[in-house]
């Protein structure tokens, strides 16, 4: 009998897996957000491939070139340990 992942109802049953992720993405946003003025001070957040955008007198931060330094920075540490 195929098993189509539904719980009792037809609600799905969640993996422990996926609600791992997602805590672990949620606790980084939230350390991010929290050392972010930090990073500013160091100058992530204005090196060359970095936008900021200006709409509706509200300031956007597009941070491109950033984000892949600390994806790297981050994997070379996890490597590391």
């Amino acid at each position: 009998m195929y098993n189509s992942g539904a719980g009792v109802c037809g609600q799905p049953r969640y993996n422990a897996r996926m609600l791992k992720w997602l805590l672990t993405l949620v606790v980084a946003l939230v350390v991010l957000t929290a050392v972010s003025p930090w990073l500013a001070r160091l100058g992530l957040g204005r090196l060359p491939g970095d936008m900021t955008v200006r709409m509706r007198g509200r300031l956007y931060s597009l941070p491109f070139t950033s984000t892949i330094l600390l994806s790297l920075l981050l994997a070379l540490l996890s490597r590391l340990i």
